[in-house]
């Protein structure tokens, strides 16, 4: 399927850099296997989505060719969002701490 500038334009708007989606086929000669996830970081002037996939690779996804859905953010977190959960619960666990010390010292 070939793209106008006004269908690459509403693809960059539906897929923006950064968002996760999931291969469910791939027609490529060695194609990213069905299943894998990844982000996507630009679509090009031809509706190309170029992505990042958590195997390493970095592929196009033809869309209307490949077969893909979005993955909603909640679904599946980022590393960075695991840590900076960590760090969170690290901060709080923390302030516990320093709280109940301040308690037994007032006492």
């Amino acid at each position: 399927m070939i793209f106008n500038e006004n269908k690459a334009a509403l693809l960059r708007q539906r897929y923006p850099e950064g968002t996760r989606i999931c291969l469910d086929h791939m027609e490529d000669l060695c194609p990213v296997e069905s299943g894998t996830c990844g982000t996507v970081q630009f679509v090009d002037d031809t509706g190309t989505m170029h992505c990042k996939f958590d195997n390493g690779r970095t592929l196009g996804v033809i869309p209307y060719v490949d077969q893909f859905h979005k993955i909603h953010q909640e679904q599946a977190p980022t590393n960075e969002q695991l840590e900076e959960n960590a760090l969170n619960d690290e901060i709080t666990e923390t302030e516990d701490i320093e709280e109940s010390e301040e308690m037994e010292m007032s006492m």
